[in-house]
């Protein structure tokens, strides 16, 4: 973990998350987070925060190729190897609940899948529509790039869709997804997922639950130190309060 920015407000916990809905280990990375909130002690207060990061932001509105293909032709490998590396993310995926289903995966930008994310947080539906869009992109095959699909997407969590469609045609939220990006490139963040704890650590990639529980715990006894307890004595000892010594008089 590296040291960041500035800490959390004194009764909360902020945690501040980079990440793409076309990313795989961000899914996965999700789900792993969620675990180790599970057993932090200070869950209740932890405030969770998702921001913009596109892997590939020149990335038209459809892309022409498969994941595999695609995949083959970003390392440079044989469309095998491409297969052998969303086999193994997919096991990886399952053994944290999630279903991958690679093959119709559409693959397409993510900027306007991002502003409605920034959408709905105004409207405190944040995660769940950053849940419903990830399992669009890697279990659906949902075209996240498509303006109807992302209202029907955003419907399915409660917003009201004739609204949103007018904030992704207006593009109202999109400086807000600029501001993230930039604030990723600031903080030097290359890839995701990325976790900001508490305005202070940093921890990049889909970490173990263990290993993010351990980051939750450091964080929260360096930013929110335990109060000193006091031990009980049977008779008061004399000290000094407020400027003064007074000097009892025991005769």
């Amino acid at each position: 973990m590296t040291q960041l920015f500035t800490p959390s407000a004194p009764d909360r916990l902020r945690v501040d998350i980079w990440s793409d809905v076309a990313c795989p280990w961000c899914y996965i990375g999700k789900r792993r987070f969620e675990q180790a909130l599970t057993a932090f002690p200070h869950r209740d207060q932890v405030e969770v925060i998702w921001h913009a990061f596109e892997l590939d932001p020149g990335a038209p509105a459809e892309h022409p190729l498969t994941m595999r293909d695609a995949l083959a032709k970003k390392y440079g490998r044989t469309a095998e190897d491409a297969q052998g590396m969303m086999d193994h993310v997919t096991r990886t995926a399952a053994g944290e609940g999630l279903e991958y289903h690679f093959g119709r995966a559409r693959l397409g930008n993510t900027f306007q899948a991002h502003q409605l994310i920034h959408h709905a947080a105004q409207h405190g539906k944040q995660d769940a529509m950053k849940e419903r869009l990830l399992r669009a992109y890697m279990s659906d095959g949902d075209l996240v790039s498509d303006l109807d699909t992302l209202v029907r997407l955003a419907q399915e969590v409660g917003l009201d869709g004739a609204e949103v469609r007018a904030a992704l045609l207006d593009g109202r939220h999109a400086h807000a997804v600029r501001q993230d990006e930039a604030q990723a490139q600031a903080l030097g963040i290359s890839g995701v997922p990325f976790f900001v704890l508490g305005g202070k650590y940093g921890v990049s990639g889909a970490q173990d639950p263990q290993t993010l529980l351990g980051a939750l715990n450091q964080v929260w006894q360096e930013t929110h130190p335990a109060p000193l307890q006091m031990l009980g004595t049977e008779t008061p000892a004399d000290g000094c309060e407020d400027g003064q010594c007074a000097v009892p008089d025991r005769a």
